[in-house]
Order: C-alpha cells, then structure tokens, then sequence
C-alpha cells in the first residue's frame, strides 16, 4: 500500500466526473476547468455522479499517481452545489472518505497560528 505524503492544498471538483478519464483526462480538467496548475503539488479529488467512488490525483514531483476508492454501499459527501472546486483540509478529507458527515462533527477550539 502507498502512502500520500500529506499535500499543503487540496482541492475537490465540485462537478461529477466521468471515472473513464485517467491521467490525461484528469489534469485536463484541473487545466481547463479549474484553471489551477497540477504540478504545484496539490491534491485533486473527483468523484463520480453517484458519488460512490473518488479518485485522488497527485503530482509526486516526478510523476502522477491516482488513487481510486468505490464503495460497495452508501456514497461520499461532497459538496456538489458550487461550480468549481473547493478547498479541504486533509482532516476533512479522511472524515469524508472514512463515511463520516462533516455537517454532524464540531470541531473544538485548538491555537492557529495567524499568518
């Protein structure tokens, strides 16, 4: 099993995808439609219309990988009413793929650091 070193950014594409695209398709939606760059190292997550399987793309600084999940039963919640893409930490993005709602959790108060 592979290891995602944990990206600064990641984005998810708020429209469905066809889970046919691969590499080239998949960048060329975050060219085109997102208008963002692949090779700054950012995390891209897409999912499909049922919204029961997503695919990570990642630019690992000498090549992509993509990381697919389908559930057997249930779907992902994302966010699917905006048009373009949405920002996540990685904690939201293991509750989401890990079946938990983010709408149910509160997050306690922890020191942030301001930039």
């Amino acid at each position: 099993m592979y290891n995602i070193t944990i990206p600064t950014e990641i984005y998810v594409c708020t429209t469905p995808v066809d889970f046919r695209k691969s590499f080239n398709g998949l960048c060329g939606i975050v060219h085109n439609n997102l208008f963002m760059n692949t090779l700054d190292g950012a995390l891209f997550v897409f999912y499909n219309k049922r919204r029961n399987s997503v695919k990570l793309l990642h630019w690992e600084g000498d090549g992509y990988s993509i990381y697919n999940k389908r559930l057997e039963a249930g779907t992902f919640e994302f966010t699917v009413d905006s048009k373009g893409c949405v920002a996540l930490s990685w904690e939201e993005l293991h509750t989401i793929l890990h079946g938990i709602e983010l709408t149910s959790i509160k997050k306690r108060k922890r020191f942030e650091r301001v930039a």
